[in-house]
């Protein structure tokens, strides 16, 4: 059985959509019919056909938001835990949801568990909405009967990866808000307020300082090639943008962030952060190491941290212990070393993953509220000198006029 969105009319010719499960396309025309509606359009659901409700195709990476997501599988895991079998909470969920693309997913992975496939085989079908640690997780939850469990964790991974995002995120929009207006600003002055008020002191023939001599051959400056200094920047934002699709010229623009006195330990908590909550939710779910290291992998969007732990992997197949394999690339901090090698050698890896993801987050965050606390003043200060520097500039002829009056 499968699922398929409708767009019908009712018995007063106004125009309704929905989702039906049906075996064909042909059931499900006939299905409609039964219920008194005409069909205009009937398509089975799949992750290319998503719509919001307003006949607009959904376009988005990932089909739905990481916080839905992270909802979905947080009251997943509440109706499992209450125990509903996995038909019922998918029918709970859809009829509770109110996104129309979400209340989709969910049909057609309830339209598969009807089918006959497992939950981990139904989610399959929409690869960008489930991501592969997500799937695998399922998978080990169905194969070990704990699956409202899993679930359970599922949701507070999912929900730490969200908050983790978020919190770096709004640690920059800020900073991001202040630099731009403040360039804004200061490109306003300069290529409207300054000539205005300039052009007097120039008709007074006097010799003007030199700061204010700087301020207005940058001001002309400006206004002669403004133009052409944005067709530069646009081209040049293009040109890197075109140049870090290529992977090694990515891998080696983030092997210099990683030296970075100030973004690098930002980089590299983040990616350890991402790394070590998916190895321990994996790990303490049952999935195999080595398949663990996969998923983590994928994570993780530095390059070179990335091929470390990949080739980190390749060393655990070949019977090196875990830690010293991290150990080797010199690119993961010493802390998350050495709680792996404890975990190791107690027997507790699953314990002490948890542990290290745990305080690596944590660092992270004080870290970003550390670097956010003096951000802020220091984007100000900057920006506050930049016009201070143009009102002197502005007000030093003012004063030497007024000096040769008196």
């Amino acid at each position: 059985m499968a699922a398929f969105r409708y767009e019908a009319l009712d018995n007063t010719g106004s125009l309704t959509h929905g989702v039906i499960e049906a075996d064909a396309l042909r059931q499900a025309r006939a299905r409609l019919r039964e219920l008194g509606l005409v069909a205009v359009a009937v398509q089975a659901v799949s992750q290319e056909t998503l719509h919001d409700g307003t006949g607009q195709r959904w376009q988005w990476r990932n089909g739905i938001s990481s916080a839905q997501l992270s909802l979905l599988t947080r009251q997943l895991s509440t109706l499992l835990d209450a125990g509903l079998p996995l038909e019922q909470a998918f029918n709970a969920l859809i009829e509770q949801s109110e996104n129309e693309a979400v209340r989709q997913v969910l049909a057609g992975v309830r339209a598969e568990l009807l089918a006959g496939h497992t939950l981990a085989q139904a989610m399959g079908k929409y690869p960008r909405v489930f991501p592969d640690i997500y799937r695998s997780l399922v998978k080990a939850g169905e194969a070990s009967g704990e699956l409202s469990r899993v679930m359970l964790r599922l949701a507070d991974y999912t929900e730490s990866r969200q908050a983790l995002r978020q919190k770096v995120g709004l640690a920059f929009v800020y900073p991001a808000i202040v630099t731009t207006v403040a360039l804004l600003v200061v490109t306003g002055l300069l290529i409207y307020v300054v000539p205005q008020v300039v052009s007097v002191f120039q008709q007074s023939h006097q010799t003007l300082p030199l700061l204010t001599r700087l301020l207005i051959g940058l001001s002309a400056l400006l206004q002669a090639t403004w133009f052409y200094l944005l067709a530069v920047l646009a081209g040049a934002v293009f040109a890197v943008y075109a140049l870090l699709r290529r992977e090694e010229i990515r891998y080696q623009f983030h092997r210099r962030l990683l030296r970075l006195p100030v973004i690098g330990r930002l980089v590299r908590g983040v990616n350890t952060a991402r790394m070590a909550s998916t190895l321990a939710i994996l790990s303490g779910s049952g999935v195999p190491l080595l398949v663990s290291l996969q998923a983590a992998a994928g994570v993780v969007g530095n390059l070179p941290m990335k091929r470390a732990l990949e080739e980190a992997a390749a060393k655990v197949r070949e019977g090196m212990g875990l830690s010293r394999a991290l150990a080797l690339s010199g690119l993961f901090p010493p802390v998350l070393i050495h709680l792996i090698a404890s975990g190791e050698s107690s027997g507790r890896l699953g314990a002490m993953l948890e542990r290290a993801a745990t305080q690596q987050e944590q660092e992270t965050g004080g870290y970003i509220a550390v670097l956010t606390a003096l951000l802020e003043p220091a984007l100000i200060l900057l920006m506050g000198g930049v016009v201070l520097t143009i009102v002197l500039a502005i007000l030093m002829p003012v004063i030497g006029m007024n000096q040769m009056i008196r």
